[in-house]
């Protein structure tokens, strides 16, 4: 094995046992940035000595000797036994002048507990959106620094800084390491499907950069939220999210064309929609559906996802049942996000006048003034009514107002296109 091979099977492996790890350890010392720290070390031993040595039989418990390997020589240096003494109790039984705490006997417990715990920590509701963002794909998606700079494009130090700032109010605020209870779990539950949905929508569809999407940040999130759907088998609406990811994850082929333009879900090639991710979706709202109780979001948008999927051409898709499911989906989650697309589906159930009288609602309470799919469907509904001349400059307002380069050209062609069509 040259040793080029060996780096990307190391960094192969890190992505995939880099959660297990961190999280094993972050349940022992109780403290997120140190148990990062443990596990970033034991990387860079392997980096060091696989390459000569050879990728280990089961390099996961490799990395974890070696993290606990540096885990004791970390409390023997700082005595940290004797300051963690109380906090850790049975886990250490250590005292002063005995023998280090054993870390063999505390990784025996189930990594899934583990894991939990970290999920819970780094989507706490004490972090901005930002940083637990940036702190989940981290510490959870093994990403590096540059990767999540990359994927958000933003400057790698404003990452670094989000990720150094998020463990120090953790560890400020003295966040316990462990999984809440009661009406604390529901509420700490909600942000961590909205850490998770937030990643893959960033990836569905770039907000700003060159790119329409970015792959990758689905694939993650994806994971992430099948990793969850193990770990809280009995949440309805973690299901949900499964589901409206696969589904969603599903038309991804067919929204690029060959030159990375976008192609709407009306133009899309049905062809090339992965319909093994259609199957896993309908599989994971059907599991949502039978765990019962009211429909929450996640699901109802799933369910929404779900009648595209089942529909063999744009031209079968039962609008009327997406316009009740996203009427259904306000009561719940009041938006005026949700309110526009219930406009698209009355447009596409009733006609475009029907779509416009909600649209002209919108417009005149405010709220989404500055967000460029507003005057980009009213664009569409005055262009299906004829309107040409007014279509046209709610497409370049649209345009104006996107900050994803791909998206802009569409709204420009769409706007050349209303000229053309009122010059005829």
């Amino acid at each position: 094995m040259t040793a080029s091979d060996a780096h990307r099977s190391i960094l192969a492996v890190w992505r995939i046992e880099s959660a297990r790890l961190i999280a094993g350890l972050a349940r022992m010392v109780r403290d997120v940035g140190l148990a990062e720290e443990l596990a970033q070390d034991a990387l860079v031993a392997a980096l060091e000595q696989w390459p000569a040595s050879g990728v280990p039989n089961n390099p996961g418990a490799w990395l974890m000797a070696a993290a606990k390997r540096r885990a004791i020589d970390e409390f023997r240096r700082n005595k940290r036994v004797e300051r963690k003494h109380e906090e850790l109790g049975h886990e250490f039984e250590a005292r002063k002048g005995l023998a280090p705490p054993d870390l063999d006997a505390a990784i025996d417990d189930d990594v899934g507990d583990d894991l939990l715990r970290l999920v819970f920590t780094a989507c706490h509701p004490i972090l901005s959106t930002e940083a637990r963002v940036a702190l989940t794909l981290r510490l959870l998606g093994g990403l590096s620094t540059e990767e999540i700079a990359r994927a958000f494009l933003v400057p790698e130090p404003t990452v670094a800084q989000r990720i150094v700032r998020a463990k120090r109010t953790l560890a400020e605020a003295h966040v316990p390491f462990e999984v809440p209870r009661g009406e604390e779990r529901v509420a700490r539950l909600a942000s961590v499907l909205q850490v998770i949905y937030l990643i893959f929508n960033e990836g569905y569809s770039a907000t700003a950069g060159e790119d329409w999407m970015r792959p990758e940040l689905c694939a993650d999130a994806l994971r992430l939220g099948r990793i969850l759907a193990e770990l809280v088998p009995q949440d309805p609406e973690v299901h949900g999210l499964v589901a409206l990811m696969e589904l969603q994850a599903s038309r991804s082929r067919a929204r690029i064309g060959p030159s990375g333009e976008p192609i709407l879900l009306p133009d899309q090639n049905r062809a090339r929609w992965d319909h093994v991710l259609i199957r896993r979706g309908l599989v994971a709202l059907e599991r949502a559906e039978k765990l019962g109780g009211a429909r929450g979001p996640y699901a109802l948008q799933a369910a929404i996802a779900a009648c595209h999927a089942r529909a063999r051409t744009a031209a079968e898709t039962d609008w009327v049942r997406i316009s009740e499911l996203y009427e259904e989906l306000a009561q719940v989650t009041p938006s005026p996000v949700v309110e526009l697309n219930r406009a698209v589906a009355l447009s596409m159930a009733y006609g475009p006048s029907a779509g416009l009288a909600l649209v002209e609602q919108l417009t005149s309470e405010g709220a989404l003034e500055h967000y460029h799919l507003l005057p980009g469907v009213r664009g569409d509904f005055l262009f299906k009514l004829g309107r040409f001349d007014e279509a046209r400059v709610e497409f370049e307002r649209a345009a104006s107002l996107t900050r994803n380069a791909r998206e802009r050209t569409l709204l420009l062609e769409r706007a050349a296109a209303c000229a053309r069509s009122d010059a005829e």
